[in-house]
């Protein structure tokens, strides 16, 4: 019998046609669900960004050098030296008890009372809203998001097909009337509207923060209207003007909350977690089995490590003194170089300032000039869902010094201005009616 052999001449019926015109062979097998993700326009800036002689205001990475490293670094190497066994293997899919007892001491400091047993340990916040928008979404169900709101989010709800709906702010936040509206509007033309999501602690982009009296009014409409609310609050501790203010969760347990070590400790670790109803928790807890199995196990160690055996709530009051500098450069920054016909926000914690350009300006077709003047900014459009935020821009103030933030403002002023002044000349004067930032379900283009 003669030897088996590849048969090379034909083709396969099975195969797509002009495979040769197909940059990506496997075009035909993906998931419907991944034509709706998208590159980050964040992550795809920080290989320009990064650029030693760029002055990126784009990235949100905290500065984590005021930590004690080398006092950390001791600590962590008698943790593997004592509990490493432990430390190093598989755990729970819901997270270590000894991590969710201390994510509840954290949560106090915002007038969350909670019980460990309804928290579930996430790889970052942002698996936190993945398993949660796996749970609860379908394929066409619409998610209420803020006009503008984080981009990781709308990626998240875009890859499980979502639609979502862009609900109006003002200098206070979500407008409740706007809440009521969408959700009586959007059921009336037999939408499913599963969950508000919102960041109410220096939103990101925009750094707004809603007062207690707007928070109370919107968990009135949620209330009225059995409206699930998913509060993401990864900066709520890093307020720079004034105490933190009461979560949402702390007055409604239906809340589901979403917090971080990301931007309080460090993001490396990949620890968030999700603060659920005891229903949703157990859906969370199957979630993220399938999803990871277990939550990265020496993380939690480390965590609690440093929870234990160090001031957090010093180092935390250390963080916010800094960031106070690096705003106030920011904000200084522009007020001396931009023009007089664009705007920003004045945020009292976190880590971001949303400015809204003169009439006219499109921070997407300016971010190459920006760049070249070594400067870097998260153009307004990637905060939006249906392509609005062309004339805005989310400035980062988390990263660089004070002096590097102070010299970026004035590379970006020079920019703008440079446009105005060629649009001028050109015969297309921007109006110099002043742009009021968020005002609506986006910005007022007209």
């Amino acid at each position: 019998m003669p030897p088996l052999r590849w048969e090379t001449e034909t083709v396969s019926s099975l195969e797509p046609s002009r495979r040769d015109t197909r940059l990506d062979p496997y075009i035909d097998q993906y998931a419907d669900r991944t034509a709706s993700m998208t590159v980050s326009a964040v992550r795809a800036l920080f290989s320009v960004a990064n650029r030693p002689e760029v002055v990126s205001l784009a990235g949100g990475m905290p500065n984590i050098a005021d930590l004690p490293l080398g006092a950390l670094g001791a600590s962590f190497d008698a943790l593997v030296q004592t509990k490493g066994i432990q430390a190093m293997q598989y755990g729970s899919g819901q997270g270590e008890l000894f991590m969710r007892e201390h994510i509840v001491d954290v949560m106090a400091e915002e007038q969350i009372r909670a019980n460990a047993d309804d928290i579930v340990i996430t790889c970052g916040s942002q698996q936190a809203l993945d398993l949660v928008t796996r749970i609860f979404v379908d394929p066409g169900d619409v998610v209420l998001c803020e006009a503008p709101s984080y981009v990781g989010a709308l990626g998240t709800f875009n890859a499980y097909q979502a639609d979502i709906h862009h609900v109006a702010m003002d200098e206070h936040g979500l407008v409740p009337e706007a809440v009521r509206d969408a959700v009586v509007t959007l059921r009336a033309a037999g939408k499913r509207v599963k969950f508000l999501y919102t960041i109410p602690n220096f939103n990101n982009p925009t750094g707004i923060t809603q007062p207690v009296e707007r928070r109370q009014a919107i968990l009135a409409v949620a209330d009225e209207l059995d409206l699930l609310i998913v509060e993401d609050n990864p900066y709520g501790l890093l307020t720079i003007d004034g105490e933190p203010l009461p979560a949402l969760r702390s007055a409604d347990p239906r809340v589901i909350y979403l917090g971080s070590f990301s931007k309080t400790f460090a993001p490396g670790f990949r620890i968030g977690w999700v603060l659920a109803p005891h229903a949703v928790r157990e859906r969370l807890v199957i979630a993220q089995e399938a999803a990871v199995l277990s939550p990265p196990v020496f993380s939690q160690f480390a965590i609690a490590n440093y929870l234990e055996n160090f001031d957090w709530r010093a180092q935390i009051v250390s963080f916010r003194e800094m960031y106070r500098e690096r705003r106030d450069a920011t904000l200084r920054g522009l007020a001396d170089h931009m023009p007089p016909t664009a705007t920003w926000t004045h945020p009292t914690g976190g880590f971001f300032v949303w400015l809204t350009l003169p009439e006219g300006l499109d921070s997407q077709a300016l971010l190459a000039r920006a760049v070249n003047e070594r400067v870097a900014y998260v153009p307004g459009n990637a905060f939006y869902a249906d392509g609005f935020g062309s004339r805005n821009m989310r400035l980062s103030y988390c990263f660089p010094t004070a002096e590097r933030i102070y010299e970026g403002t004035r590379r970006l002023g020079k920019v703008i201005r440079d446009e105005l002044e060629m649009r001028e000349t050109f015969g297309l004067p921007a109006t110099e009616t002043p742009h009021k930032p968020v005002s609506g379900p986006a910005p007022d283009l007209s």
